[in-house]
C-alpha cells in the first residue's frame, strides 16, 4: 500500500498548472477595455502583445474617439483617402488637413479627439493688403503656413474673417496669433526689428465674433511686448446641434484715424475647444 501511495504522487504523475498572462485575454475583452483609454494610451498598450495589438485595431474602439460627424468633416477636406479603417481615419485627421484652397487647416487633438482649426492670414480679409505701401507678405518658419502678413503703417486697421464648418457639439474659443515687431535671423540668432512699431499704445485693438445662430462676443486690449508671438482671445461660442454647419465671423480693428499704427505681424486665427484656452495664454 505504501508503494501504491508513493506511486500516486510520483514526478511523472504530478499535474502542473500553467500561469495565465495578458496574452491569454480574449481580443474582444481587451477591445472593451481600450474603449475607455485615450488614443496615446491605446497606442502604447498595442505594443504589449499580439492580443492588444489586434484589439487596438478594432473599428469600434476608434469610432468612439472620432467626432460623431467626422464624415461631414472629411467631406470638406482635400484629397482625403477613401476606404480607411477607423484607426487610420483618426490618425489622418490628427494631422493638419487643408481645405478652402489651403488657407485653412483642421485637425483632431490626439488625446481628446476634439476639433481644432487654424486660418492663415491669406484666408483673412485685410484692409489694404494689396497696397505695398501698407502691407507685405513675409516668409517665415515661425508660421504654420510659412508666411505672415506684415503691417508697415496704416490709418485704418481692420482684419476680418469667417468660417462655415460642421463643428462637432461643444464650446470653442477663437484667438488671433499676432506679433508686434518683425522677427528675423542674424548670425543664427533670432532678433526683432521694432523700427515700424508705433500707435498700438494709444488706443486698444477691438476683437469681435458673431455666429449664425446669434451668439456674439467682444474684447479689447493694447498690443505690446515686441518680438513675442501672442494669442489674443476674441471670445467663445457654443455648438449645440449637428443639424447644420455653423458660420462664425470674427474681426480685429483699430480704426481711430487720429494716428497711424504699424509694425505688426498677423499670422493666423486659431479655433480650439475652450478647455484648451489655458494652453494659449502663454506667449511664444
Amino acid at each position: 500500500m505504501g508503494s501504491s501511495f508513493s506511486l500516486l504522487f510520483s514526478p511523472s504523475t504530478v499535474v502542473t498548472q500553467q500561469k495565465t498572462s495578458l496574452g491569454d485575454l480574449p481580443e474582444s475583452c481587451v477591445a472593451l477595455v481600450l474603449v475607455y483609454m485615450d488614443p496615446p494610451q491605446i497606442c502604447k498598450l498595442s505594443m504589449l502583445n499580439t492580443a492588444f495589438r489586434a484589439a487596438s485595431s478594432a473599428d469600434f474602439v476608434w469610432q468612439s474617439k472620432l467626432p460623431i460627424n467626422y464624415a461631414d468633416i472629411i467631406q470638406r477636406l482635400h484629397n482625403f483617402p477613401h476606404n480607411l479603417c477607423k484607426r487610420d481615419i483618426f490618425a489622418r485627421l490628427s494631422r493638419p488637413n487643408s481645405f478652402d484652397g489651403g488657407t485653412k487647416r483642421v485637425w483632431l487633438d490626439k488625446r481628446t479627439g476634439r476639433v481644432c482649426m487654424s486660418i492663415s492670414s491669406s484666408g483673412l480679409a485685410i484692409t489694404g493688403i494689396d497696397d505695398r505701401r501698407y502691407w507685405s507678405r513675409i516668409e517665415t518658419d515661425e508660421s504654420r503656413f510659412k508666411s505672415v502678413a506684415y503691417l508697415q503703417q496704416i490709418w485704418w486697421f481692420e482684419v476680418d474673417g469667417e468660417v462655415d464648418f460642421p463643428f462637432p457639439i461643444g464650446s470653442y474659443s477663437i484667438f488671433f496669433r499676432l506679433q508686434v515687431g518683425r522677427a528675423s535671423r542674424k548670425f543664427g540668432r533670432r532678433v526683432c526689428n521694432s523700427d515700424h512699431v508705433h500707435g498700438w499704445d494709444k488706443k486698444p485693438v477691438h476683437f469681435q465674433l458673431s455666429t449664425s445662430d446669434g451668439q456674439q462676443a467682444t474684447t479689447q486690449c493694447y498690443l505690446n511686448e515686441p518680438g513675442i508671438w501672442k494669442y489674443h482671445h476674441v471670445g467663445d461660442f457654443a455648438v449645440t446641434s449637428l443639424a447644420k454647419e455653423m458660420k462664425v465671423k470674427f474681426s480685429m480693428t483699430q480704426i481711430d484715424c487720429t494716428h497711424t499704427k504699424g509694425g505688426l505681424c498677423v499670422d493666423s486665427v486659431l479655433i480650439c475647444p475652450v478647455e484648451f484656452k489655458d494652453r494659449f495664454k502663454q506667449s511664444f
